[in-house]
């Protein structure tokens, strides 16, 4: 009888409920779940699941930026090693806009946040691209060079010029 008081008193709860979720947060997500369809909102860990929710919408964020970065990174490979162009490229340029569509397409509400996603994707797209390909980051354009119609619709397209083997 006293366990059950003290688990439903204040200031134990707490610190049972936040040790499960540094503890076990699958078990901690499946308690809280249960908790909140039954209705039993008194009870509910509101802290970890706001930070949990903040959580959610910040991976939304970072998979658009991602994509954003990798594909602006083969975008200046593609224009800035012309003669190092290949399907593998193509392929992940037709990808990573699949990524942005679906993302955009899953989570509206980001559209308002395309254009600091394109400048952080782009950040890291400059840096990459110079990694990959031996050019000094200095030679990328500092800004971003790519409109959103060009990131999401420019056509690349790969025509393998070496003569088929006979």
């Amino acid at each position: 009888m006293s366990t059950t008081s003290k688990v439903r008193s204040g200031p134990k709860e707490p610190s049972a409920v936040s040790a499960r979720y540094e503890d076990d947060l699958y078990g901690w997500a499946e308690a809280q779940i249960a908790l909140l369809k039954a209705g039993r909102l008194t009870e509910v860990d509101a802290r970890n699941i706001a930070e949990e929710l903040a959580d959610v919408g910040h991976d939304q964020y970072d998979k658009l930026e991602s994509a954003l970065g990798i594909l602006m990174m083969h975008l200046l490979k593609w224009d800035h090693q012309p003669t190092h162009r290949s399907r593998s490229w193509v392929n992940t340029v037709h990808e990573q806009r699949k990524r942005i569509a679906r993302v955009l397409r899953k989570n509206p509400s980001l559209k308002s946040r395309i254009p600091e996603a394109t400048e952080e994707g782009y950040e890291d797209a400059r840096d990459d691209a110079a990694a990959e390909t031996g050019i000094a980051k200095k030679l990328f354009p500092k800004a971003c060079p790519y409109d959103w119609s060009e990131i999401t619709t420019r056509v690349i397209e790969f025509e393998d010029l070496r003569s088929p083997e006979e």
